[in-house]
């Protein structure tokens, strides 16, 4: 089965980048090398994934096939990447101190609860958005932890040190389980 003339070329190996990406998010689909040449292994794709989607199949990269795998693409493109940053905004100079509430507090205080079952010096904090003395108490251990001036109170140093903590310290602890 020999693709149209319009196959040759960039358009097959987007094709083929396309279903790769969509096939590692579904086991039903055959892996295809992104080498721009439409031969059995595209052609097995394509067809797989008509069949998946309920289109019919011919093994041709139609255009109701190409929007069918574009609208598939992206959210499995997603799906694969990593997850997007959560950037906690503090103002210049800002500094949360005890007794005072603050939505991003409740990040802080899950973060020191993932470190919490990682290091034992640093005690779970409640989940109040406030930073009461228990959250206080884990800010200050994490700080003396990590060498930096032990306030109990969260300032763009201490949250630096946070967010380079907890993804190693999800990771180990998911490692654990």
């Amino acid at each position: 089965m020999r693709p149209d003339e319009s196959f040759v070329g960039q358009p097959i190996r987007s094709l083929q980048q396309m279903l790769r990406v969509i096939g590692e998010n579904d086991d039903r689909l055959p892996s295809v090398v992104p080498d721009g040449i439409y031969g059995n292994d595209t052609v097995r794709a394509v067809s797989a994934f008509q069949r998946r989607v309920g289109l019919p199949v011919t093994g041709i990269a139609d255009q109701e096939t190409w929007e069918a795998i574009v609208a598939r693409y992206e959210p499995a493109l997603i799906e694969q990447g990593e997850a997007e940053p959560l950037r906690i905004i503090l103002d210049p100079g800002q500094v949360i101190r005890r007794g005072e509430e603050n939505p991003n507090l409740y990040i802080v205080q899950a973060i020191l609860l993932v470190l919490s079952k990682l290091y034992a010096g640093i005690t779970p904090p409640g989940m109040s958005g406030v930073l009461d003395l228990a959250t206080a108490d884990s800010i200050s251990s994490f700080q003396q932890m990590n060498l930096i001036p032990v306030t109990g109170e969260l300032d763009k140093r201490t949250w630096k040190h946070l967010a380079l903590h907890y993804p190693l310290a999800a990771n180990a602890i998911f490692q654990l389980d």
